[in-house]
């Protein structure tokens, strides 16, 4: 996460970004000849067009169709949706940029540009593809070409960022929704079950064409954006390996034995990912030391400290690109006693500058889990980063108070915010432990699957431990008396 210059939790939001709709054309509207706009006499009347006639437009400016509807609208300015439009037409005309969003969220559409079905390779028309790891592209397993997806072009400058963006996979999950979809092959006609919870794809039993799910659907299985899988399994087995080598001395005997890392697990999880631009005020009082002496106080002595008070300031734009936040129930319950999947925030970040528009042959090979945290959820924890990161920024100000600052005022204004959900590769390691007292714990190690991060937790040998921690006691214990007895002995 980078960010210059941060906040309390995210306030309610002003109007949407986007110019309003314009207002309609008053009479006597113009019209064209020959792609230039020729206004009409002073007072002359506008014939209505005939119902269901096409309207014309100045050239490079989209045109509505409804009767009655205006024809044309200001170059540069976006058209309010016709009504009666169907949804589907709507949103690919938001997504576009050619109609301002209703009143409310505006959403990025990231969904509109695959279909579900059959995804063909662009050479042969192949549908047998998947991700090729050492050069982080989708290769088609029938004729070996290499292509991309592009980037998935959400991110702008956080600056100019006001009101509340989202990218469509953002939109709230709806918990009674089917993990089962139903799509229609096109290649052969037959209806193929895809279980979402499992995977976004599978294979027709008829034609055997690889079919994808692409549109976002409402149980939160499709994200906006996805990062690949860079780093192979061999090499995070090794990764893992010396992990583990380095704390085998005090492991358990029985996972010393079992510990094998061919089960190592490919695994994409689910992240909100935010930017936020923001305003920051804090007021308080610092204090910069002038002197520091020593005084004698009965038979012993104190250090003591002279320093000027101030009143301080700091006033600053916060400009926070990527704050990335879990999107698992179960992920952002750290409860120490069960598990160790806290390990999993110790190994980020991620380069989310380069991820990629979601296709689900990204997934193909590995597994993932759906998003199950709503954006509402996750505000308090993003408001929380947010007010730390600002703190912080105003501390880095502010390095001449070195005896420190109390803040008694800490104002944050957010004036735009930026969600979207991305699907970030994890290699995962996990070991199931039961204990002699009959807990059980669940140990994780994990590696970055882009930067070769690691972090992760394994079981300790606990009489091991501390028959260690106590021959250590015992050997300063009598370093101690030992050294204590020599003082003596030597008239100190």
């Amino acid at each position: 996460m980078d960010t210059n210059k941060a906040s309390q939790a995210l306030p309610p939001q002003g109007e949407p970004v986007g110019a309003p709709p314009p207002p309609p054309p008053p009479s006597g509207a113009p019209h064209t000849h020959g792609g230039e706009v020729i206004p009409p006499p002073p007072g002359a009347a506008v014939p209505t067009p005939p119902v269901g006639a096409p309207a014309t437009a100045p050239a490079g400016v989209p045109a509505t169709a409804p009767a009655g509807a205006p024809a044309t609208a200001p170059a540069g300015v976006p058209a309010t949706a016709p009504a009666g439009a169907p949804d589907e037409a709507q949103e690919e005309l938001y997504d576009s940029g050619i109609l301002a969003p209703p009143s409310g969220e505006p959403i990025i559409y990231q969904d509109k540009r695959l279909k579900d079905g059959i995804t063909k390779c662009p050479s042969c028309g192949s549908s047998d593809i998947q991700l090729n790891i050492s050069t982080g592209m989708l290769r088609c397993n029938y004729c070996q070409r290499e292509f991309n997806e592009e980037s998935d072009g959400i991110d702008g400058d956080i600056s100019q960022l006001f009101g509340l963006k989202m990218g469509s996979g953002t939109s709230d999950i709806a918990y009674d929704a089917s993990d089962v979809v139903t799509l229609k092959c096109t290649g052969c006609g037959s209806e193929v079950v895809v279980d979402t919870k499992e995977a976004p794809q599978a294979r027709c039993h008829w034609c055997r064409n690889v079919l994808s799910l692409h549109q976002q659907v409402p149980n939160g299985a499709v994200p906006d954006a996805i990062m690949p899988f860079r780093i192979p399994k061999e090499q995070a087995q090794k990764i893992i390996e010396e992990f583990v080598g380095k704390r085998r001395f005090f492991a358990h005997p029985r996972f010393k034995t079992e510990f094998c890392t061919q089960n190592i697990m490919g695994v994409y999880l689910p992240y909100m990912v935010i930017d936020v631009n923001a305003y920051a005020d804090f007021r308080g009082e610092g204090e910069r030391e002038t002197r520091r002496y020593t005084v004698k106080v009965g038979k012993s002595t104190e250090t003591r400290y002279d320093a000027d008070a101030y009143q301080v300031g700091r006033a600053f734009d916060l400009y926070i690109d990527d704050l990335t936040l879990e999107a698992s129930t179960d992920k952002l319950d750290q409860t120490s006693a069960v598990n160790s999947n806290n390990v999993i925030n110790a190994i980020l970040p991620y380069p989310l500058k380069e991820t990629m528009r979601f296709n689900a042959n990204y997934l193909r090979g590995f597994t993932s889990e759906k998003r199950s945290v709503n954006r509402d959820s996750l505000q308090g924890l993003a408001g929380a980063q947010v007010r730390d990161i600002a703190r912080f920024q105003a501390w880095q100000q502010a390095t001449f108070y070195d005896r420190g600052i109390r803040w008694t005022s800490e104002d944050v204004t957010i004036k735009g915010e930026l969600w979207k959900t991305v699907y970030l590769p994890v290699w995962l390691y996990s070991y199931f432990e039961q204990k002699s007292n009959g807990q059980k714990f669940l140990h994780y190690v994990a590696v970055n699957a882009c930067t070769g991060a690691v972090m992760g937790s394994v079981p300790i040998h606990k009489p091991k431990l501390l028959a260690i921690s106590g021959i250590i006691q015992l050997v300063g214990t009598v370093l101690g008396v030992g050294l204590a007895a020599l003082l003596l002995l030597g008239g100190y």
